[in-house]
C-alpha cells in the first residue's frame, strides 16, 4: 500500500480458517460504493491451515488496498486490535466473514456515525440463512423468546442502543477507552460496546445500514456456539461488575433451577417434583406459543423444528454461563484449556 496516501475509512477484519467464506466477503468489500471515501481493508489472519491465506493473497494482488497481517493470538480479538494498530483510517469499521453487505453499507456507516453524533454506529442483524434448520434458527433468532429481544435483532429499530452487530468508530475513541479485550474469546463486542456506554459514550443503530449474517445451519453448531457466548458472558459480567442487560441472566436461572429441582426430585423432595413439573409444563406452553407466533410470521414451514431450536437457544447458553460462574471459582485455567470453551466454529 500506498503508505503517504490518506485514508478516510479503514475496515478490519479477523478470521481463522474461513476458505469457503471470506472470498465473498472480499467480493462484497470491492462491490462497495464509499462515496469518494479514500479505503484500505486490513485482513488479520489467525495462522489458518486451509486456503484461507491463499485466497487473502488473491485478493490481495488484485487490489493492493487490501492488506494481509498475521494474528499470532489467533482468536477475533487479538486479530482485530492487531488491525486496528495498522489502521490509518479517521473511520474504523468491522467487517465479519459471515456476513454479506449491502453496497452503500460503509457509506452509510459513516454517515449516520456524523449525522447522529454517535460513538459507534450499525445496523440490524439480517440474516440470511440456508437450509431448513437454518431458516428455522434464523426465524428463532429474531424472537423474543430465545434471545430476550435485543433490539439488534429487530430490523425496524432506528435509535440509541446498548449494542450492534460489527461496528463503526471514529478511531480517536480506541485511544480513549481502549481496544478489544484480548482476554474474551466470545462477546469482546458486548464488552466493547459496554465499556463505551459506561464511559460516556452512545450507540446508534440504523435500518438504512444493511448487512446479511449467516446463522448457523445445525442443533449442534447452535448449541457450540451459545454456550460459549454464556461461558464468556461471565467474564464480561465479572470484569464490570455489571451485567449489559437482564436477558443475559435468565438462561443461567432456567438451568440452574431445572437441575436444583431435578435433583430434589430424585431424592423424594415431593414439592421439587411438582415444581419441576409445573415449571417444565409452564415453559413447554410459553415455547409452543411462542413457535406458532414465529412459524405465522415466516410462511409456517419452520414450526415442527422451532420448540426444539428454542430449547437449544436456552440450554446452550444458561449451560455456557453456569460453566462460565464454575470456571469462575475453580480457576479459568482449569476450564479454557479445553477447546469446548475456546476453539471458534462453523
Amino acid at each position: 500500500m500506498d503508505t503517504e496516501a490518506p485514508v478516510t475509512i479503514s475496515i478490519v477484519v479477523a478470521c481463522r480458517n474461513e476458505a469457503r467464506h471470506i472470498g465473498s466477503l472480499l467480493e462484497s468489500l470491492l462491490a462497495q460504493d464509499f462515496g469518494g471515501m479514500t479505503w484500505e481493508a486490513i485482513v488479520a489472519d489467525g495462522e489458518s491451515d486451509d486456503s484461507t491465506r491463499e485466497i487473502l493473497e488473491e485478493f490481495r494482488t488484485r487490489d493492493p488496498r487490501i492488506c494481509v497481517i498475521a494474528n499470532p493470538g489467533r482468536i477475533v480479538s487479538t486479530g482485530l486490535n492487531a488491525a486496528i494498530h495498522a489502521a490509518r483510517g479517521d473511520f474504523i469499521l468491522r467487517m465479519d466473514a459471515h456476513t454479506r453487505y449491502a453496497p452503500d453499507y460503509c457509506l452509510r456507516c459513516v454517515e449516520t456515525l456524523q449525522n447522529t453524533g454517535a460513538d459507534n454506529a450499525g445496523g440490524p442483524a439480517r440474516t440470511a440463512p440456508q437450509g431448513a434448520w437454518g431458516h428455522a434458527i434464523a426465524a428463532a433468532y429474531h424472537s423474543r423468546f430465545s434471545t430476550g429481544g435485543g433490539k439488534f435483532h429487530r430490523e425496524d429499530v432506528e435509535g440509541w442502543v446498548d449494542t450492534v452487530p460489527y461496528g463503526c468508530w471514529r478511531r480517536t475513541i480506541f485511544s480513549r477507552i481502549g481496544l478489544f479485550d484480548e482476554t474474551l474469546v466470545r462477546n469482546q463486542d458486548d464488552e466493547f460496546n459496554l465499556r463505551l456506554l459506561r464511559a460516556g459514550g452512545r450507540i446508534w443503530q440504523s435500518p438504512r445500514i444493511v448487512s446479511w449474517y449467516s446463522p448457523r445451519a445445525s442443533l449442534r453448531a447452535l448449541f457450540r456456539q451459545y454456550f460459549q457466548y454464556g461461558f464468556w458472558k461471565v467474564a464480561v459480567i465479572r470484569k464490570h461488575r455489571i451485567p449489559a442487560s437482564w436477558r443475559h441472566l435468565v438462561p443461567g436461572g432456567f438451568v440452574a433451577a431445572n437441575i436444583a429441582l431435578a435433583a430434589g426430585a430424585t431424592v423424594g423432595v415431593e414439592w421439587c417434583a411438582e415444581l419441576w413439573l409445573v415449571m417444565a409444563g409452564t415453559y413447554v406452553i410459553a415455547s409452543v406459543a411462542a413457535s406458532v407466533i414465529v412459524a405465522r410470521q415466516n410462511g409456517w414451514r419452520p414450526l415442527p423444528y422451532l420448540p426444539l431450536i428454542f430449547l437449544t437457544y436456552h440450554l446452550s447458553y444458561g449451560a455456557g454461563f453456569l460453566a462460565g460462574m464454575a470456571s469462575m471459582w475453580l480457576g479459568r485455567n482449569r476450564m479454557t484449556a479445553s477447546p469446548l470453551f475456546t476453539r471458534l466454529s462453523r
